[in-house]
């Protein structure tokens, strides 16, 4: 928990970085791929993924230990040669966690969230999952235990396998030449990302490209066929958190709604968008069906609302800045602290994108946050064991208060100008 904060603090910076780097340099050449709302709404996400894995709110099945002890043939030291088999086995793990995430109903609702946007660029791949509670795929390590690969190799190679999937998100760089026979590439993963009836479901492999050469999964990409980014099933929110949820909610409702008694039970496994027949009649919900005509998700901004918004994001920022440098001293205070803290985060990040969707509601969730942030300061005299280094409770609640103001002038903005773009079209 503390370590993967420590690393995070270097990580997320960098990312934000190269995030607008992408973004200044699109816009130096023409070829801006990065939307604002869209930007942020990424941005989000990984935050709310972040706080959910450095506070360990998932329940891993944790056979691995188990595994090794009783199921390893040999004992391996640590040695460069046992980091690069290591690597090469997470990674065939990852295609085929992946190719079931693609394929099965039930495991789409944990990858949903990373294929949402509907542009493609660094900022989209921090789009990553917090509906996963369970960790059900250890198994696949099962050649790492037999092999006898330490449980420490493992949780050090892990993570760099997951950040060497970065940088390939991009529009902005071409093909690769030899390097596209042996890893994914930009090329590679624009297929992936597609939502072409070509390219669907194709291009699994996380590092190494061999994984969907050898098993049947592997598609070019063609001058003649652009790719088109998102899910046929727009989640049309910049949302994070509805968007987590919202095919796991269309799954449930389907099981309940049904007269057939064996989708109840069978449709969480069927092939992925699987619908019982009664339902999708009576119940439809907007598929796209031509991809190359159909209108992007969009909310109406203006300099001053996008200038908030990235102020609100800077301000998070900040925050989980501060939780994940100091997770072991706000946990020695109160073993609770960190997980009202996590609380905290959420609501910000609901709130922001509530407001981001011009949601009428979101003036609630906002008073929710500050309400909160406001309990805690007055509880605890202090923000989270702050006052060790300096005294900011004036100066948060200050911003609380402030933003609870500028978040109503701006949600009473939209409904006056929602209602009064709704009347003129009536008329």
């Amino acid at each position: 928990m503390e370590t993967y904060g420590k690393i995070l603090l270097f990580a997320m910076p960098a990312f934000l970085v190269l995030v607008l780097l992408e973004k200044w340099y699109g816009w130096r050449k023409g070829f801006d791929t990065v939307r604002n709302m869209d930007m942020i709404s990424s941005l989000s996400s990984g935050i709310t993924n972040v706080t959910k894995d450095v506070l360990g709110l998932a329940i891993a099945i944790g056979i691995y230990p188990f595994m090794l002890e009783y199921l390893a043939v040999t004992k391996i030291e640590n040695t460069l040669l046992v980091y690069i088999i290591t690597f090469i086995v997470i990674d065939f793990n990852g295609y085929w966690v992946h190719r079931w995430s693609h394929k099965i109903n039930l495991f789409w609702n944990l990858h949903v969230i990373h294929h949402s946007s509907e542009e493609f660029n660094l900022a989209c791949a921090l789009r990553q999952s917090i509906s996963s509670f369970f960790n059900l795929f250890t198994v696949l390590l099962l050649p790492a235990a037999i092999l006898g690969i330490p449980e420490e190799v493992i949780a050090i190679v892990g993570p760099i396998q997951l950040f060497a999937q970065f940088w390939y998100h991009t529009r902005h760089i071409n093909r690769m030449g030899f390097l596209e026979k042996i890893i994914v590439t930009p090329s590679h993963h624009r297929v992936h990302h597609a939502v072409n009836p070509e390219y669907m479901d194709r291009n699994l492999s996380q590092i190494f490209i061999i994984w969907d050469k050898l098993f049947g999964t592997f598609a070019e990409e063609k001058k003649e066929v652009p790719p088109v980014y998102g899910i046929t099933r727009p989640a049309r929110t910049w949302n994070p958190i509805k968007i987590n949820f919202q095919h796991l909610w269309l799954m449930i409702k389907d099981a309940w709604r049904t007269q057939n008694w064996k989708d109840k039970f069978t449709l969480w496994f069927r092939p992925t968008g699987y619908r019982p027949a009664d339902v999708a009649a009576k119940y439809p919900v907007y598929k796209i069906e031509d991809v190359y005509h159909f209108d992007k998700y969009d909310t109406a901004t203006t300099p001053l609302f996008n200038g908030w918004c990235w102020f609100q994001l800077t301000s998070l920022l900040l925050f989980i800045a501060y939780l994940f440098g100091n997770i072991a001293y706000i946990n020695s205070l109160d073993s609770s602290y960190i997980y009202w803290y996590g609380a905290f985060v959420f609501l910000s990040v609901y709130a922001l994108t509530e407001l981001m969707d011009r949601n009428r509601f979101a003036i609630i969730w906002e008073i929710l946050r500050c309400g909160l942030g406001l309990y805690f300061i007055y509880s605890q005299n202090d923000w989270f064991g702050a006052r060790q280094w300096t005294d900011i409770r004036f100066a948060l609640a200050g911003y609380l208060v402030i933003s609870l103001l500028i978040t109503g002038w701006f949600a009473m903005k939209h409904r006056k100008e929602d209602s009064t773009a709704g009347f003129t079209r009536s008329h």
